[in-house]
């Protein structure tokens, strides 16, 4: 991901996402480019226009559903024993504790 991101960087800056300009930039903020990725990213990109690209990603993303959902719909599939469960372990409300510093605390 960090050499499409360098390779965008370089377009965008004016440049061309050729392999020197992707290992200049990565080397600027201390990552060792490897050389086959760089290769393998510029040979993908090459003659390609760019906004063109990222146009046809963000199709694609919006048609993708977002992995939160996911967790949500397991949920329910487990059946009725996890409702039964949460049900069977209320929490126990909260000894207080006492104000030692009179009310006046640093994050309240």
């Amino acid at each position: 991901m960090r050499y499409v991101a360098a390779a965008l960087l370089a377009a965008l800056g004016g440049g061309e996402p050729s392999a020197a300009n992707i290992k200049s930039i990565l080397s600027s903020v201390g990552i060792e480019a490897d050389g086959e990725k760089v290769d393998q990213v510029v040979a993908e990109l090459a003659g390609k226009n760019i906004e063109e690209l990222i146009a046809e990603g963000t199709g694609k993303l919006g048609s993708m559903p977002a992995a939160g959902g996911a967790g949500a719909a397991a949920a329910p599939a487990a059946g009725g024993a996890a409702p039964a469960a949460a049900a069977a372990k209320e929490p126990e409300p909260e000894e207080e504790e006492e104000d030692d510093d009179m009310g006046f605390g640093l994050f309240d």
